[in-house]
């Protein structure tokens, strides 16, 4: 598969990366490299439309000045890219998330390791940080996980090694399936359950926790089945919108008997917590 690289600059760097992260993460495009100025986003070939990209939001903003040039790139010497750039992340001196060509981290409890590839998700942005952050600080010990738009599934693999019995990782890009099996076999998460698709995978699941780290369109369309499979008094967490997004998906879970707890912002990301009552 032929992608795309879509070469930013940026100015003012914060929030405009961030916003224009998540503008085209929106218009399939699967991985992000922050740089000194702006960003580099990747999309497959077929899904790229520079018309779409040239309508953006952020693209129209007169505050935030972006010029921007793409290539297309072959499908090769994916890991010589990331062991360039990508950095191990420690969060709260318990996990480690590294590549296989990072040194292990044995004296934490847990050591995960991600071949980072093309899929989003390996604690460098903040709604996967954020995510992370709340698995460590809720009881997974036997309980049942969704992790919803797994990515490179290290959600999963974390609620997994944290005492969860059964977890489902779903995500309808099929690069991300791929990564998240290979990604499940090589911290041996067998248990964990990767299947490629949406929503409508849900349907006759039950869960005790539910974790949906996408973006606010597509959680809005999705807390009804959430809702349908999550047990009562059970949590969501839910992540990868701004705080300005709150009040519409607070308004929405509502209606699905989802009720706000608390969230948290890392870099003008949501982090979030509700209960199915």
């Amino acid at each position: 598969m032929e992608y795309i690289s879509l070469n930013c600059l940026v100015s003012p760097i914060e929030p405009g990366v961030e916003i224009l992260m998540a503008q085209l993460a929106e218009l399939g495009f699967e991985s992000f490299q922050e740089t000194e100025a702006g960003l580099i986003a990747y999309i497959q070939k077929p899904l790229f439309d520079i018309q779409s990209v040239d309508n953006l939001d952020i693209i129209q903003n007169r505050d935030i000045k972006i010029s921007y040039a793409y290539e297309s790139i072959a499908d090769q010497n994916w890991n010589a890219k990331w062991e360039e750039n990508y950095d191990p992340i420690v969060i709260n001196q318990i996990v480690a998330i590294r590549a296989p060509f990072h040194a292990p981290y044995p004296s934490l409890d847990f050591d995960i390791v991600i071949e980072p590839k093309m899929s989003f998700g390996t604690a460098h942005h903040g709604t996967t940080a954020q995510m992370i952050q709340l698995i460590l600080t809720h009881d997974m010990k036997g309980k049942s996980v969704l992790d919803m738009g797994c990515g490179t599934g290290v959600l999963a693999i974390l609620a997994a090694q944290s005492g969860a019995v059964s977890v489902d990782a779903i995500d309808n890009d099929e690069w991300a399936y791929r990564n998240s099996l290979e990604n499940v076999e090589m911290n041996q998460c067998a248990w964990i359950n990767v299947m490629q698709g949406d929503a409508a995978l849900l349907k006759g699941k039950s869960y005790d926790l539910i974790i949906a780290n996408i973006n606010r369109n597509i959680l809005l369309a999705d807390l009804k089945f959430y809702s349908q499979c999550l047990e009562k008094d059970k949590l969501l967490f839910m992540s990868g919108f701004y705080p300005e997004d709150i009040e519409i998906i607070n308004e929405e879970a509502n209606k699905h008997h989802l009720f706000y707890q608390y969230h948290t912002v890392d870099r003008g990301w949501v982090a979030g917590v509700w209960l199915k009552k």
